[in-house]
C-alpha cells in the first residue's frame, strides 16, 4: 500500500443521491455510494473527504448518518483517519471490478471430481403434506409429542453440561439406554463405549467410508440396494461389486474376487425389497467376510417393524471376529427429523472414533440425545413401538387390500413380512420413472423401484410407503395412483 499523499480534487455530490422512501437505512446508503467512488477510483487515492458537517449540510442529512457510514468505511479499510484532518482514501491495490450490466458473467470455476461426485448422487426426500406413499415414513401424527416436549423442556431447563460439544461420540445415559435395548430387541451384545451416536443412518455412512475406504477398494453391495449407501461409498471412490438378490432367491453370495474390503447388507429387511436374510446366508456372509479380512456394515434398516413372528436377530449377534458394524436409527421408530441414529463399533474402532468425528462435526446435540435417554428409559419408546407395531398391521393389510383390488392387473405387491414400505411389481410395459412422475402431478409421492438397481438391468416396480396413511388416505392415494400408472399407458 502507497504512503498516503492528501490531494484536493472535486467531491462527486451527484454520485451519492439517497432514497428517503427507501427500506435501506441512509446510513447504508451513503455507505454504498462512497465505496463504489472509492472502488472505482472515482476519487484518487490519498483525496480528502469532505467534513461530517460539511456532507450533511450538502445532502441533507443529520450528521449522524454521516459518521456512521465514515466509521464503517474506516473499519473496513477503505478509509485512513487523521487526527484533527479529513479522512482520506486509502491506495487500495486493483481489485475485481463491478460488472457493467450488459457484461456476460464469468463462469465460476468447477466443483472438484469428488464435489461432482457428490453433487450428483440420488436423493429422494418427498413433499410436505404428501403422505401417500413416501417410502419409509412413518406415522408422525401418532407420535407422543406432548411426552416428548416434556422431556425436551426438562433438560434444556436445567442442562448446563448439555450445551456445548461435548461427549462428541455421544451422551452416555443415550448410549446405556441403546446398548439395553440393543442386547433385548435385536440380540446385540456390546458395551456403552462401543457405540456412537450420528445425526442419522446416512452420516454414519459417509463416516465410515472415509474411515475404513481407500479409492478403487471393492465394496460388495446388495442389487437392488439402497442408493444412500451407495452414494457414500461411491464418493469415497470405492468400485461397487453387486450382491444379487431377489424375492426368491436371497442373497447370491458366491465368492468374490478379488476380496471385497467391506460388505453393505440389509439382512433384517433387505431395502427395498422387505425380505430377510437367511440363516444359511448369514452364516455364509460371515464366512466370506473372515476369509477376506472384510468390514461389514449391517444396516439394520426397518428391523423393528415385522408382522409375522418375532424381529430376527442382528447378524452382529453372530460376530466373533470384530468385524460387524451395526447401524440403526430412530426415524422409523419415531421420526425422521429428530436426525438421530448409531453404530455399534468393534472396540479397536470405537476408541479413536472421537479424532474423526471432531473432524468433521457429525455428532448430535445433547439435549435431544438426554430427552431421547428419557424417552427410552421411562418406557415411552416401547410403549410407542406397541402401539405402532398395531397400527401398521392394520394399514398394511387395508393397503394390500385396496392395491389388489383397484391395482390388481396393473401391479402385484411383494409378499415381504418385514418393514413399513413394500414393493409394487408393475407389470410388462409399464415404465416405473414415468409413473412416478405421473403420480407427483397428482401429489402422490413413490420411488420408482429401477433406480435402486446401478449395474444390472433394472426391475420395474414401485416402492410404496403405506404407514403414514389413515384409512381415508390409503383409499384415495392408491386411486390417484391407478390414474397415474393409466395415464402412462393411454
Amino acid at each position: 500500500m502507497q504512503p498516503l499523499q492528501r490531494k484536493r480534487q472535486a467531491f462527486p455530490l451527484d454520485m451519492l443521491a439517497v432514497n428517503r422512501a427507501s427500506g435501506e437505512h441512509l446510513s447504508r446508503q451513503l455507505y454504498h455510494g462512497l465505496v463504489a467512488i472509492i472502488r472505482n477510483r472515482t476519487l484518487a487515492p490519498g483525496s480528502e473527504l469532505p467534513s461530517t458537517r460539511a456532507l450533511a449540510a450538502e445532502l441533507g442529512l443529520g450528521r449522524n448518518t454521516i459518521v456512521s457510514a465514515y466509521d464503517q468505511l474506516v473499519t473496513e479499510g477503505y478509509l485512513a483517519n487523521r487526527q484533527g484532518a479529513r479522512p482520506v482514501i486509502v491506495d487500495l491495490p486493483d481489485g475485481p471490478r463491478e460488472a457493467p450490466a450488459e457484461a456476460p458473467p464469468v463462469p465460476l470455476r468447477s466443483p472438484s471430481r469428488r464435489g461432482e461426485e457428490l453433487l450428483s448422487q440420488p436423493c429422494h426426500h418427498g413433499t410436505p403434506g404428501r403422505f401417500a406413499f413416501h417410502p419409509g415414513m412413518p406415522d408422525a401424527a401418532s407420535f407422543p409429542f406432548g411426552v416428548w416436549g416434556r422431556l425436551v423442556a426438562r433438560r434444556a431447563s436445567h442442562g448446563e453440561t448439555l450445551f456445548g460439544t461435548y461427549e462428541v461420540t455421544g451422551h452416555p445415559a443415550l448410549k446405556q439406554a441403546i446398548a439395553g435395548y440393543l442386547f433385548s430387541a435385536r440380540g446385540v451384545g456390546c458395551r456403552p463405549e462401543q457405540i456412537v451416536i450420528t445425526t442419522g443412518a446416512q452420516a454414519a455412512f459417509d463416516l465410515l467410508a472415509r474411515l475404513l475406504l481407500d479409492p478403487g477398494d471393492p465394496v460388495w453391495m446388495e442389487e437392488p440396494g439402497y442408493y444412500g449407501a451407495k452414494a457414500a461409498f461411491t464418493v469415497a471412490g470405492a468400485r461397487i461389486v453387486p450382491i444379487p438378490v431377489d424375492q426368491e432367491r436371497g442373497w447370491r453370495l458366491d465368492a468374490p474376487d478379488p476380496a471385497p474390503r467391506l460388505i453393505y447388507v440389509t439382512p433384517a429387511c433387505q431395502h427395498p425389497l422387505g425380505i430377510t436374510m437367511r440363516m444359511e446366508e448369514r452364516l455364509r456372509l460371515l464366512d466370506i467376510a473372515e476369509t477376506g479380512n472384510s468390514w461389514v456394515i449391517e444396516d439394520d434398516f426397518d428391523g423393528e417393524y415385522r408382522f409375522q413372528g418375532r424381529p430376527v436377530p442382528a447378524i452382529q449377534s453372530m460376530d466373533r471376529s470384530g468385524r460387524v458394524i451395526y447401524v440403526g436409527t430412530f426415524a422409523k421408530l419415531l421420526f425422521p427429523a429428530l436426525r438421530l441414529g448409531f453404530m455399534v463399533l468393534p472396540p479397536e474402532l470405537a476408541e479413536r472414533i472421537a479424532n474423526a468425528l471432531s473432524t468433521t462435526g457429525q455428532f448430535a446435540p445433547l439435549v435431544l440425545q438426554a430427552a431421547l435417554a428419557d424417552f427410552i428409559t421411562e418406557g415411552h419408546m416401547s410403549r410407542h413401538l406397541k402401539r405402532m407395531r398395531r397400527i401398521y398391521a392394520q394399514r398394511r393389510q387395508l393397503f394390500r387390500f385396496v392395491v389388489e383390488e383397484r391395482l390388481g392387473r396393473e401391479m402385484t405387491l411383494s409378499p415381504a413380512e418385514a418393514g413399513i414400505q413394500v414393493v409394487g411389481y408393475l407389470r410388462p410395459g409399464i415404465d416405473d420413472i414415468k409413473v412416478s412422475h405421473a403420480a407427483g402431478r397428482r401429489a402422490i409421492n413413490v420411488s420408482p423401484l429401477s433406480k435402486y438397481f446401478q449395474n444390472t438391468a433394472p426391475t420395474q416396480g414401485l416402492v410404496l410407503g403405506y404407514a403414514a396413511c389413515n384409512a381415508a388416505q390409503t383409499i384415495e392415494g392408491v386411486d390417484r395412483l391407478a390414474m397415474a400408472i393409466r395415464e402412462t399407458l393411454s
